[in-house]
């Protein structure tokens, strides 16, 4: 019997997934790989056990889960991999056509709140495959795909908004994009489930402490140079604090409030 891990390809949980299976044993655990709104339908059927997890799905389906404290991927700030690119100002986009990306509801609903509570207008989000290509007034692109984009087309006169730095200016909170959650009425795996929080401390401790070095080993240097990958992992905030909370709380007011719960 294995325990079985969610892994979100992303950049921003390299750090993190590359620690625990270099520094930590893991014969007893099965990852499986997945964006984030598929980790999220395979962790809420049963399908595995622990997984980074949106926020939003958490927040959705509170009695499902039980959330592994301390750990998070969440920004205090810009968070450098969630950003709507546009020609235009947001107050100007007012009833014009965002596209979205199809991978993270926790983005989409941020990018909803971040228009529609904190610049007053409303806009029609459509779901794309490839967001950049959709021909829309704007376009959010999250993850490697935001990285990427940003990276390879910087001389473009488009405007730049990073959600996670817009969330904090307007709530002085950390955003929280995710969480390690784990199934409930998995008890055959206590014992193992208690291993792998030990094992993400653990990784999590050494992670940051080498993040240079773990540069070396990123998928994304096809397209960022070492020391501004380096930078971008020093903009996220790992950790699940009280303060993460209350930005967590927020959220899920706002989520509320246009009724997305």
């Amino acid at each position: 019997m294995k325990l079985r891990i969610g892994k979100i390809p992303y950049a921003n949980l390299f750090p993190i997934f590359y620690t625990l299976q270099n520094e930590c044993d893991c014969s007893s655990y099965e990852f499986i790989e997945g964006v984030p709104s598929t980790v999220n339908k395979m962790l809420r059927d049963g399908e595995i056990d622990i997984s980074p997890s949106s926020s939003i799905e958490c927040l959705r389906n509170p009695s499902l889960y039980r959330i592994i404290d301390s750990h998070s991927i969440s920004s205090k700030g810009p968070a450098g991999s969630v950003l709507l690119f546009t020609d235009k100002t947001i107050s100007e986009l007012d009833r014009a056509t965002i596209a979205v990306s199809s991978q993270s509801e926790t983005s989409v609903a941020l990018l909803d709140i971040v228009l529609r509570k904190f610049f007053g207008v409303q806009c029609d989000l459509k779901v794309s495959e490839q967001p950049e290509k959709a021909g829309a007034e704007a376009f959010l692109l999250i993850g490697d795909d935001a990285l990427k984009y940003r990276t390879q087309n910087s001389r473009l006169k488009t405007l730049t908004y990073d959600l996670g730095e817009i969330w904090n200016k307007n709530t002085g909170l950390p955003f929280v994009f995710a969480l390690w959650i784990a199934r409930r009425g998995i008890e055959e795996k206590e014992e193992l489930l208690n291993r792998v929080v030990k094992d993400l401390n653990t990784a999590k401790d050494v992670a940051l402490k080498n993040l240079a070095d773990i540069a070396k080993h990123s998928a994304i240097r096809a397209f960022m140079p070492e020391e501004k990958i380096t930078a971008y992992w020093d903009k996220i905030d790992y950790d699940f604090t009280e303060e993460h909370k209350k930005g967590l709380e927020l959220f899920r007011k706002y989520l509320e409030d246009l009724w997305y719960l």
